[in-house]
């Protein structure tokens, strides 16, 4: 059974980085994509970053690009979202998900397994 555990969250000033971790066990990921997704109080859930376990292949939203960075630890299967010059838009839950050599890597039914999330609040 596959499970994904995140951390790292918290309340952070504007201008501040946090970095978020999700811990994946339960199966091997190679042909899997990890993504990172958000939910604002009100709004719809959006992509923010996925990379491939398999070749690194990285994708950012256009919101976040230049300030956030997804990175992958292979032995500890665990997928990192730095975040850096954090604005008061960029509060939600953000979501760790898995999904099987999806091409659709911004869709969030690609994505078969999530996390619980986990909450960033930045103040301004």
């Amino acid at each position: 059974q596959v499970q994904l555990v995140e951390s790292g969250g918290g309340l952070v000033q504007a201008g501040g980085s946090l970095r978020l971790s999700c811990a994946a066990s339960g199966r091997t990921f190679s042909y899997y994509v990890m993504g990172w997704f958000r939910q604002a109080p009100g709004k719809e859930r959006e992509f923010v970053a996925a990379i491939r376990w398999s070749g690194g292949n990285i994708y950012y939203a256009d919101s976040v690009k230049g300030r956030f960075t997804i990175s992958r630890d292979n032995p500890r299967n665990t997928v990192y979202l730095q975040m850096n010059r954090l604005k008061p838009e960029d509060t939600a839950v953000y979501y760790c998900a898995t999904g099987y050599q999806t091409d659709y890597v911004t869709a969030s039914r690609s994505y078969a397994y999530w996390g619980q999330g986990t909450q960033v609040t930045v103040s301004s």
